[in-house]
């Protein structure tokens, strides 16, 4: 629907006007030039291939001149202003509702173009209030929920412990327990999740061995896999230096082995390997278990999925989403390589730190 005061076109008609006039005032020029040569008006006595030469040159130049002001008026008309529109919808396809696009002209002078840009800014201000409204819903939801489901599992620990329950109510309050601890589990992730959107979490960083970390997690899942019998193939540095939050990495590090042990199947493998150069840390964890397809792939750091429906009851579809949000925190990256029935590697860059101090400790 035409909206009223708005132009339906993007050119206004003074331009098409005058391009008109300068094609005809150029028509006419060049008419005059072969005239004047013809006419010999000034007894100037140029041969034929000077006088082509002549008007060829003013063609070009012509030609040359109403190029350019046609390449300057779409780039200021439309190239800009596209460009603009599509990196503030490349923001906002990646999670940031804080762009606005001004308009092109005055609410006078408004044009399509202006209309479509002013309905854009609508749309991404309605967007960054329902997400706002979302996240603040799952934190005073989470908040609330986190002292009743306390109590569930302090209960259910409590006739665990006393121990004259039948084996079916041992069971059933064993159940209770385990999914206890995954809505908490779930409800600490997303208040985590919160506050690293809302950069309510800064990071503190510090200089320290990374290497020493990633083993000091991988210790904590020793148990896991040797109950699923899965081989560990572990390639580390004896120590390379970062400048970041150890708390926040230690999260990335434990989803991705947690993941790992997750998908491998039994007596499969998981290989860790570590390499680094002058400016970077590369970590990668290689597992063998069920793969990805492209579709989970995509979407496998988006908050809540699970691609692979089969171990759902293991996680809440949070970890991936986190481990993105710290390392762009912390000025890192992850990348991630997967085949179905082969398996899936993930690969985190980080900024190597050197430090004089350790450097020489070495």
């Amino acid at each position: 629907m035409k909206r009223k005061g708005v132009r339906n076109s993007h050119f206004p008609a003074v331009i098409f006007l005058a391009t008109f006039f300068v094609i005809l005032l150029v028509g006419g020029i060049h008419t005059g030039i072969v005239t004047f040569f013809n006419e010999n008006v000034w007894g100037m006595s140029l041969s034929g291939v000077a006088k082509t030469t002549i008007v060829i040159c003013y063609w070009v130049l012509i030609a040359s001149g109403f190029t350019a002001f046609t390449t300057y008026q779409i780039r200021k008309a439309y190239e800009i202003p596209m460009k603009e529109l599509a990196k503030a919808t490349d923001a906002v396809a990646h999670g940031d509702f804080s762009v606005y696009v001004p308009a092109l002209h005055t609410s006078e002078n408004m044009d399509y173009l202006d209309v479509m840009i002013m309905d854009f800014n609508k749309m991404v201000e309605e967007l960054g209030s329902i997400e706002t409204l979302k996240t603040d819903f799952f934190s005073n939801v989470s908040h609330e929920m986190k002292t009743p489901l306390a109590v569930i599992a302090n209960q259910a620990q409590l006739l665990l412990v006393k121990g004259d329950l039948s084996h079916e109510q041992k069971e059933s309050v064993q159940d209770i327990l385990a999914y206890a601890r995954k809505m908490s589990d779930l409800i600490t992730n997303i208040l985590k999740m919160n506050r690293l959107e809302k950069q309510k979490i800064q990071p503190d960083q510090e200089i320290y061995d990374v290497c020493e970390q990633f083993g000091s997690c991988l210790v904590q899942f020793e148990e896991k896999w040797e109950a699923k019998q899965i081989e560990m193939d572990i390639d580390m540095e004896d120590r390379v230096y970062v400048e970041a939050d150890p708390s926040l990495l230690e999260l990335v590090w434990n989803n991705l082995l947690s993941n790992a042990v997750k998908f491998t199947d039994l007596g499969g493998k998981i290989t860790i390997k570590e390499v680094s150069d002058e400016e970077n840390i590369m970590f990668y964890v290689t597992d063998t278990g069920c793969g990805m397809d492209k579709t989970t792939m995509n979407h496998i750091f988006d908050k809540f999925y699970q691609g692979d429906t089969s171990h759902a009851t293991e996680g809440n579809g949070l970890g991936m989403a986190l481990v993105l949000r710290i390392l762009q925190l912390c000025d890192g990256d992850i990348t991630v390589k997967s085949e179905e029935g082969v398996g899936s590697t993930f690969m985190v860059t980080l900024k190597r730190k050197k430090d004089g101090m350790h450097e020489r400790n070495q």
